[in-house]
């Protein structure tokens, strides 16, 4: 069975904050953005993927990698896991027999070897999810078709979605489907992976 994915996708100007001491942070936040949703486009079992974004500029580019475009509806609480809602009825609404995984914007090392593992490893469970590199939080939600979820993206979401039924994938911390970027420490980890071509473009020219 095949799955879509949903991506929440802040934008700019707010997103990336803890990068803030980087001239970059802006554009990297969109390389990130683009490089996650490259690599979910391009793996086997996935089979649309939904962004959810209230960023018109960023919208076409994401759209000219295959993306279909959400237009966020801004929500005063909890804005993050409303933008996701919404891209999940839209992704069942348009594909009613797929599984469904929320991916985080944030994966710029993401291999599509990852992504199709961890989907695969995803359709032994009716509600599953892979967690950070820290184990705190969560970086993939994934539900299968016609089952309910609730996210709750944010601090300490792993310990929620477990709470709710997500059962952890045995996935090794090193992957790259667990290795999201808050911070530069973070973006050094990623590096050493291999960033996708969206990152590397600005990081190797900040390095040059």
């Amino acid at each position: 069975m095949s799955w879509v994915a949903v991506v929440p996708v802040k934008g700019n100007p707010g997103a990336k904050s803890r990068l803030a001491d980087l001239p970059e942070r802006a554009a990297l936040a969109d390389a990130f953005a683009l490089d996650t949703v490259a690599a979910l486009v391009a793996a086997s079992n996935v089979e649309r993927v939904f962004v959810v974004t209230g960023d018109t500029r960023l919208a076409p580019l994401l759209a000219h990698l295959g993306a279909v475009i959400v237009a966020e509806s801004r929500a005063p609480v909890d804005s993050l896991n409303a933008a996701i809602g919404q891209g999940v009825a839209a992704a069942r609404e348009a594909c009613p027999h797929a599984n469904v995984a929320v991916f985080t914007g944030d994966l710029p090392a993401l291999l599509v070897s990852d992504v199709e593992s961890a989907l695969a490893h995803g359709m032994a469970h009716e509600r599953s999810m892979v967690a950070d590199a820290e184990g705190t939080g969560t970086t993939t939600l994934l539900a299968l078709a016609g089952v309910e979820f609730q996210p709750q993206f944010g601090p300490g979401s792993r310990a929620a979605h477990e709470a709710a039924g997500h059962i952890q994938l045995n996935i090794p911390a090193s992957a790259s489907i667990r290795r999201d970027v808050d911070t530069p420490a973070d973006l050094e980890v990623a590096g050493s992976l291999g960033l996708g071509r969206f990152t590397r473009a600005l990081v190797g020219a900040a390095v040059v």
